[in-house]
């Protein structure tokens, strides 16, 4: 018996080498999870069951499990590089075959799909859907941005109080005469085929705690009437932000007639110089999409040369109950099985699932300190082995030369 015990060893020992040899030679691909063998001692089956001195005849290998433990996250300068931090695996698509892997090095195909190096595209949720169940192959669309008219703008404005009031039946407004007017402000707004305008608005102290309103569009004037006013009370917050009333012009670039209103209510009139504390408005030019990027939750987002930004889709996350039961496909890749279970499906973050982090790949999990201490010890286990084997023969040669 001792020989079949020594050769199972023999057996055991090499594939215990096998396994450390395929963790050293994947310590650096991205992605990868090690593997550890694990063993079983054999005994030889009897129907009289089994005493107390029956002696095993061997060992059996019983798994090689990989160990979905965290690797270590490292920074790269492709945004498009995402590694998860967590549990969970990204899902792909191969003609509609789904695959799940942990190698996050992704790249964009001709069609604007996600793709990894061999060809596989990155599932989740679409742009207009982004927090569907049912993930679909994710395609960024490259499309230029479609521009939108403005329509309102928004101001908060300190007007000085201190300020001299200017009678306008001497000097009524103009734009080209600094005295007419107090104070002034100038904003650019967009039409909807995202030709830009300049807005200019001229505040007229005419009386303690009136002001006049005027607008120019590209040096027109463009002032409703009666006159837009803003009131203030005794606080110095304005009172009628009501009767700042829109403006409306057709442009000359071929866009349609635009009508924008104005925002002033939380605008003062304190004993402070005149300040400009916010002057925004709603509307942008067309752009082409320079850059994006993969938030934690999954959202990819893309960034426009026009200075906008817009939510593209969404990578998900699959996880298993015992994915250990995962079956291996080589490629960085794992196929659900029975044992695995279902998969579970969800948004990066939630549930038990992991953050992303793009710009950054998920290293092999290999310690290869370990794995080089375990290579010797299995190295001496197989030296053993051999010995057992060749004390048996020394053994049976003895009895063999018996007279």
């Amino acid at each position: 018996m001792a020989f079949s015990q020594g050769l199972s060893g023999l057996n055991a020992a090499s594939k215990a080498l096998e396994v450390i040899g395929n963790n050293v030679s994947n310590a650096n691909t991205v992605g990868f999870k090690q593997s550890r063998a694990e063993f079983s001692d054999v005994f030889a089956a009897s129907l009289s069951g089994a005493g107390t001195t029956q002696i095993g005849i061997g060992t059996k290998i019983s798994d090689v499990a990989q160990q979905f433990t965290q690797g270590n996250i490292t920074a790269t300068n492709n945004t498009l590089d995402v590694a998860i931090n967590g549990a969970g695996f990204f899902r792909l698509s191969n003609n509609g075959a789904v695959t799940y892997t942990r190698n996050g090095q992704f790249q964009m195909d001709k069609n604007g799909y996600i793709v990894t190096s061999d060809g596989k595209r990155l599932m989740g949720n679409s742009a207009d859907n982004l927090n569907g169940s049912s993930p679909v192959e994710i395609q960024i669309d490259t499309s230029d941005l479609q521009p939108v008219a403005s329509s309102k703008i928004t101001g908060t404005l300190n007007l000085n109080s201190a300020s001299a009031d200017i009678d306008q039946t001497v000097t009524p407004f103009s734009s080209t005469d600094p005295t007419s007017y107090t104070n002034s402000t100038a904003i650019t707004v967009y039409d909807n085929l995202g030709n830009s305008h300049n807005v200019q608005n001229y505040y007229v102290k005419t009386a303690a705690n009136n002001w006049s309103v005027y607008t120019t569009v590209d040096g027109t004037d463009v002032t409703p009437t009666p006159t837009p006013t803003m009131v203030f009370n005794a606080g110095g917050y304005d009172s009628t932000n009501s009767s700042v009333t829109p403006i409306t012009f057709t442009p000359t670039t071929g866009g349609a007639a635009m009508n924008i209103s104005f925002d002033y209510s939380k605008s003062t009139q304190y004993g402070s110089s005149f300040s400009v504390n916010k002057l925004s408005q709603d509307g942008y030019s067309s752009g082409r999409i320079a850059s994006f990027t993969i938030g934690d939750d999954g959202i990819i987002q893309g960034r426009y040369t026009n200075g906008q930004s817009k939510d593209l889709g969404r990578v998900v996350l699959a996880n298993f109950v015992n994915p250990n039961g995962l079956q291996s496909l080589g490629g960085n890749q794992w196929a659900s099985t029975y044992e695995s279970g279902d998969e579970l499906i969800g948004s990066p973050g939630s549930s038990t699932l992991g953050v992303l982090q793009s710009s950054a790949v998920e290293d092999s999990n290999v310690d290869l300190t370990a794995e080089l201490v375990n290579m010797i010890t299995a190295q001496r286990i197989y030296q053993a082995n051999a010995q057992t084997i060749k004390t048996q023969d020394q053994v049976m040669q003895t009895l063999v030369n018996l007279r």
